[in-house]
């Protein structure tokens, strides 16, 4: 553009009065930047006695799109509305599309969605409107989950294409409206890999994993996407070796995975335990350090809950721009497998490197300090959420520190975070609060936590097992023995701890 930019300027009087060579100029800069010039060169336009026309305005209207500025494209708006420029298919096209474009942010505090009634009235006033414009209008409305405009506007469509079907099908998935989708789909005339499946996770959101099933099996071509979403459907819905089992038959038919693919069944070997299966994933990835951090943090979250801490802990490392979810990952990690002096250390990194912590930040450490005893860290780390950080401590948060004083044996003060914190304690808290009273053989406060962990009838065998222990600690058998008994009338049965050695 420079160059093209000192020819025209050197230019006479004869080609300068052209206004096909400005339009030149002005596309050029509207397609290569920088888009500013695009601007300047079209407000230079009258005052060499020239009229913008309806190859100009789509050039600077895209420009506008390009460098968000809006407002600048509303008072071309105004300027086509004046010249008469609406008949030009070409400028009302990128009118529509400037608005399509537009962010939603752009329009935070009016009633109605602004965008899509901009969108809708250049839209509504367009004399051609190819089905790809029906379609783009149609997804707008199923953006916002407004599907009886959408409806409206599809049953209005004078012709139609897979497109249009898919979009509807999409919007009736995303409200979980599974027999409108089932009636669309049944209904279109052409369906294509996407229509199959959008049908699997449409049943998959609602839970009904067989009907999922059924639909994969029945399509006449799979490809990558179809499969992750049949596999992620069966991790999502804790189906995990029916997961691992897809992916193996994935493999035996030749479909290269992508990297939603692995995070899906990475995260089912993590459930699972399967260290052996998530190393032979690790292995199919290859160079995962081209596939982005998500996945990165997979294959750390995968090894550190089958029980390779170490490796997890290397592979964290390698990851190139961690974002927080990792640093989460990797903090409650090392807190589980009880390094948690460096899972603090690793907090505390995060906040010099300039990471902002967010509420599961706040939880994994908390967790870390619980399970390490570490009441003055904890304290002063949830003290330092809002103040320091913005972060309003949730119920959790409060939970681990009830849980790090009961612990510790401070009943006391853990009894008096309850009555200060603004909510009410759930059976979680009660529960870490009891066990406090354990450590410390406090029957008294012991009966009065049951009593007011009772009136939540969360039906929770926990509190009645730390009671009846809490009895025996001290020799009061015959109060453990009644403890038991009052479980077993509320049919409430602890189930028994399961560890897995890897």
């Amino acid at each position: 553009m420079d160059y093209s930019d000192l020819i025209f300027s050197q230019m006479g009087r004869v080609f300068d009065t052209e206004i096909v060579i400005w339009n030149t100029m002005i596309r050029g800069y509207a397609y290569n930047g920088p888009h500013e010039k695009c601007l300047s060169l079209f407000d230079e336009i009258p005052h060499r006695g020239l009229e913008p026309d309806s190859y100009t305005y789509p050039y600077v209207l895209n420009a506008c799109s390009e460098m968000g500025s809006y407002r600048d494209g509303y008072k071309l708006h105004c300027r086509i509305v004046k010249s008469g420029f609406e008949w030009s298919f070409a400028v009302t096209s990128s009118l529509f599309n400037m608005y399509i474009k537009k962010p939603d942010s752009f329009d935070v505090g009016l009633v109605n969605n602004g965008k899509l009634s901009d969108a809708r009235r250049v839209f509504d006033d367009m004399c051609v409107r190819p089905v790809e414009f029906w379609n783009k209008m149609v997804f707008e409305y199923v953006k916002i989950d407004d599907m009886i405009h959408a409806r409206q506007l599809f049953d209005e469509m004078p012709e139609r294409d897979v497109v249009s079907w898919n979009s509807m099908i999409s919007g009736f998935a995303k409200a979980r409206d599974v027999t409108n989708a089932r009636d669309f789909f049944e209904r279109m005339p052409e369906k294509n890999v996407v229509s199959w499946t959008l049908m699997i996770g449409a049943y998959s959101d609602v839970g009904d994993i067989e009907t999922s099933r059924k639909f994969f099996d029945k399509m006449p071509h799979r490809n990558v996407v179809s499969w992750t979403s049949m596999i992620s459907s069966y991790t999502q819905r804790g189906k995990f070796e029916q997961a691992l089992d897809l992916f193996v038959q994935m493999q035996s038919e030749g479909i290269v995975p992508d990297r939603y693919t692995f995070v899906s069944v990475l995260s089912a070997c993590s459930h699972l335990g399967d260290l052996e299966l998530g190393k032979w994933i690790h292995y199919l990835i290859g160079d995962w350090s081209l596939l982005g951090v998500i996945l990165g943090t997979a294959l750390v979250d995968m090894y550190a809950k089958c029980g390779d801490i170490n490796r997890a802990f290397s592979l964290f490392i390698k990851i190139g721009k961690k974002d927080v979810f990792s640093w989460n990952v990797m903090i409650k990690s090392l807190a589980i497998h009880g390094r948690t002096e460096e899972a603090i250390k690793m907090f505390l990194l995060l906040e010099k490197i300039g990471v902002k912590p967010n509420e599961f930040t706040f939880t994994s450490v908390l967790f870390a300090c619980s399970h390490g005893g570490l009441v003055e860290e904890g304290c002063k780390i949830f003290y330092s959420m809002e103040r320091d950080f913005g972060v309003r401590p949730k119920l959790e948060h409060f939970g681990c520190l009830v849980d790090l004083l009961s612990r510790k044996g401070q009943v006391e003060k853990a009894e008096l975070l309850i009555k200060d914190m603004p909510f009410e304690p759930d059976i979680a808290i009660w529960g870490a609060l009891l066990g406090g009273c354990r450590v410390r053989n406090d029957l008294k406060l012991a009966e009065k936590v049951i009593e007011k962990a009772t009136a939540l009838e969360a039906n929770e065998p926990g509190v009645y097992a730390l009671l009846s222990n809490i009895h025996v600690a001290v020799g009061q058998w015959p109060e453990a023995i009644s403890a038991r008994e009052e479980m077993e009338e509320r049919n409430l049965h602890k189930k028994a701890g399961i560890s897995s050695v890897v």
